[in-house]
C-alpha cells in the first residue's frame, strides 16, 4: 500500500488561524482539490522526515517541531496519508518551489475546508481540537 507523508503548518493570519497547503499543478488538475504539501518517502526515510522534506521541497518553508495528526486513507486509490502539525515559522513566505505544485498559499480554515481534498479533512479538525479551537 502507498503510503504519503505531510504536514498542516498554520499561524495567526489576519483573519485568525490559517494552514499551509497546496495545489496540484498541471492542466488535468485544474479543478482538483488542494492538499496538506506530501510526498513519498525515499527508501529508508521517515515519515515524519518525509513530510518535512516534502513541505520543503514544494513550497519552500521549512518546518519547525511536529507533533503527529494520525493518518487518513483516501477512498478511492486507498493510499494512506499520514499528517504532522506545527506552527509555520514567523518568516515563511510559502512559493510554488516544486512543478508539482501551481500554488502553495496560508488559507482560513473555513477556506481551506472547501479546498482541501475531502478525505484529508479531518487533519483540520484534528489540528483544532489539538488547539484548543471549536471546529
Amino acid at each position: 500500500m502507498k503510503q504519503s507523508a505531510g504536514t498542516l503548518l498554520y499561524r495567526d493570519g489576519p483573519q485568525g488561524l490559517e494552514v499551509l497547503l497546496v495545489h496540484p499543478s498541471g492542466n488535468y488538475n485544474r479543478g482538483k482539490p488542494w492538499s496538506i504539501p506530501k510526498g513519498l518517502p525515499d527508501e529508508g526515510e521517515g515519515l515524519e522526515a518525509a513530510a518535512r522534506r516534502e513541505t520543503l521541497e514544494e513550497t519552500g518553508v521549512v518546518a519547525g517541531d511536529l507533533l503527529p495528526l494520525g493518518e487518513i486513507q483516501y477512498q478511492k486509490s486507498g493510499k494512506r496519508i499520514h499528517c504532522f502539525a506545527g506552527p509555520a515559522p514567523e518568516i515563511a513566505r510559502p512559493h510554488c518551489a516544486s512543478w508539482e505544485v501551481d500554488r502553495a498559499e496560508f488559507l482560513t480554515i473555513a477556506q481551506a475546508r472547501v479546498t482541501i481534498h475531502p478525505d484529508q479533512a479531518p487533519f483540520l479538525d484534528r489540528l483544532l481540537e489539538h488547539l484548543g479551537h471549536a471546529s
